[in-house]
C-alpha cells in the first residue's frame, strides 16, 4: 500500500466533458472524465531541487539472451541504456538491475535486496553491467517475479519497473506468463521496450498493459540510452501511487465501458474490483504532473421528458492506513431528458473524438493482422478507414506511420493501396505506438456545469 501525507501528494482535479440531453427514453450516458494533477514533478531534477523526499524503488530488467549478441550493438546499448538510467535515480531511491534469459539473474545489488541511490551505488551498478553478456533463452514471467519480490522489500509509495527485451517469450508459455503478470498487477508499474525487430508487438504491449506502463520499439539499439532516460525521468516524477478512478451509480443504473483514452487507449472496465454495492473502482497508476482523460460510459434506467438524474459520480481516491480511502477530486456525470430534438442529438466534442481516436487503434491493429495473415483487401479496407481516421481526427504522428505502411491516395476517402515492401520496423512501430492519441484542442474544451 503506498505511504504518504498529505502534503506530497499533487493537487487533483476531475472535470467532466458530456451532453447530459437524452430522449424521451433515452438510455446511455457518455462523458469524458479529465483528470488533472498538478503540483508533482515532472522529472527526478525538479523533485530533487524542489527538496522533496524520495520515496520510490525501481527494478530495471534486461534481457541478455543469446539473440542480444546478433548483432553485437544490442547488448552494448542494454549496457549503456541500464548505465543512463542507474544514472539518472535520485539519492535515496531504492534499485536493483535484473538480468534475464531463461532464468532471472540478480545483477546487482544481490543478495535479494536492492541498493539505495547515491554516487558509490550508481558507480557499483555501473561495474556490474559491464560484466553482462548474452547467452541463455527468454522467460520473462520469472523477470517480472524477481522484480516483483525485490521491489516488495522497499517499503516505499512508488515502485516501479523497465523491462526490456529483444525477442519472443519462448522459454515459457503464455499461462506462465499471464500468471506472472497476474501476480505482479497492483505490486508495482512498468514500462516494456522492445529492441529490435525480432520481438512480438502483443507480448511487450500486453505486460504494460496489464502494468499500467507505456510500451515502444527501439528499432536501432542506439536510441535504447536518451529512451531508458527519459523513461527513469519520468518515474522519478511519480509521487503518489495506487490511484484508482471510483464510480459510484444510482440504483437502477450500471457501467458499460471505462477505458482510459489519452494520452493512450486501455481498456479499464474488466480490471474493476468492487468498493461498495453501487461503486467500483478501476486502476489508473502512479502519477505526478500530469493529465489523463477516461471515457466513461453509463446505462441508466428510461425516464421522461423533463426528469434528470445523476447518472454517475467519478471520484481519484488513494488508500490510507486502516483500510480507508481519501477522495482527491470528483465530478458528476447527469442526464436529462428533454424533446429538444437538437439538444437530444448533438456529440459532445470530446465524446466524439476520444470515439474516434478508440476506432482508429483499433482499425490499425485489425488492418496490420490482416496484412498478416494474406487478407489484402480486408488490411487495405481498415488501413484506409485508419488514414481517414487520422487524418479528420489531427493524429499527424498516426498518419505518418501509416504512410510507411500504405501508400495514401485520398484521405478524406481514406483511399489507400498496400505497399509491396514494408520494413518490418516500421510495421511494428505502426502496431506498438497504434494506441497513442492526440487530445481534444482547448478551443473544443466546455467542462459540463
Amino acid at each position: 500500500m503506498a505511504r504518504f501525507s498529505k502534503t506530497d501528494v499533487p493537487q487533483f482535479a476531475v472535470d467532466v466533458y458530456q451532453n447530459e440531453y437524452l430522449p424521451d427514453g433515452g438510455r446511455e450516458v457518455n462523458a469524458i472524465v479529465t483528470v488533472t494533477a498538478t503540483g508533482g514533478g515532472t522529472s527526478g531534477a525538479q523533485l530533487a531541487g524542489a527538496g522533496r523526499v524520495p520515496d520510490a524503488a525501481v527494478a530495471v530488467m534486461v534481457d541478455c539472451s543469446g539473440s542480444m549478441d546478433y548483432p553485437p550493438t544490442k547488448m552494448r546499448g542494454a549496457r549503456e541504456a541500464t548505465a543512463a538510467a542507474v544514472d539518472t535515480l535520485r539519492d535515496g531511491v531504492h534499485f536493483a538491475v535484473i538480468g534475464g534469459t531463461h532464468k532471472a539473474t540478480e545483477v546487482y545489488p544481490g543478495a535479494g535486496r536492492l541498493a539505495v541511490a547515491d554516487a558509490e551505488t550508481r558507480e557499483q551498478a555501473k561495474q556490474a553491467l559491464r560484466k553482462l553478456t548474452a547467452g541463455g533463452g527468454t522467460a520473462i514471467g520469472t523477470w517480472l517475479r524477481l522484480a516483483e519480490r525485490l521491489l516488495s522489500t522497499a517499503d516505499v509509495g512508488i515502485r516501479h519497473g523497465i523491462l526490456l527485451t529483444d525477442g519472443r517469450n519462448e522459454h515459457e508459455s503464455g499461462d506462465e506468463l499471464r500468471a506472472a503478470l497476474e501476480t505482479c498487477a497492483g505490486h508495482f508499474t512498468c514500462d516494456a521496450r522492445g529492441v529490435g525487430t525480432d520481438w512480438e508487438v502483443k507480448e511487450v504491449t500486453g505486460i504494460a498493459s496489464a502494468l499500467l506502463g507505456s510500451a515502444d520499439i527501439v528499432a536501432d539499439p542506439s536510441g535504447l540510452a536518451e529512451d531508458f532516460t527519459r523513461m527513469m525521468e519520468t518515474a522519478m516524477g511519480k509521487e503518489v501511487a495506487d490511484v484508482s478512478l471510483r464510480l459510484w451509480t444510482p440504483v437502477g443504473a450500471e457501467v458499460v465501458f471505462v477505458k482510459q483514452v489519452a494520452p493512450a487507449v486501455e481498456e479499464l472496465t474488466a480490471r474493476r474490483t468492487d468498493a461498495s454495492p453501487r461503486a467500483g473502482d478501476y486502476p489508473t497508476g502512479s502519477w505526478g504532473d500530469e493529465s489523463r482523460d477516461y471515457h466513461v460510459c453509463v446505462r441508466v434506467p428510461a425516464a421522461g421528458v423533463g426528469q434528470e438524474m445523476l447518472a454517475a459520480r467519478a471520484a481519484l481516491v488513494i488508500p490510507e492506513d486502516g483500510g480507508t480511502v481519501r477522495t482527491l477530486a470528483q465530478g458528476l456525470v447527469r442526464a436529462v431528458w428533454t424533446d429538444d430534438l437538437a439538444a437530444s442529438t448533438s456529440i459532445n466534442a470530446q465524446v466524439a473524438h476520444y470515439t474516434g481516436q478508440a476506432e482508429l487503434a483499433q482499425v490499425i491493429r485489425e488492418g496490420l493482422d490482416a496484412r498478416k495473415a494474406g487478407d489484402d483487401y480486408g488490411a487495405t479496407a481498415k488501413l484506409g478507414r485508419a488514414v481517414q481516421l487520422a487524418g479528420s481526427l489531427g493524429n499527424e504522428d498516426t498518419a505518418k506511420l501509416l504512410a510507411k505502411v500504405v501508400d495514401v491516395v485520398d484521405v478524406a476517402a481514406g483511399t489507400v493501396r498496400l505497399k509491396a515492401r514494408v520494413a518490418d520496423a516500421d510495421e511494428m512501430t505502426l502496431e506498438t505506438r497504434s494506441t497513442k492519441t492526440v487530445r481534444v484542442k482547448k478551443s473544443a474544451r466546455k467542462p459540463a456545469p
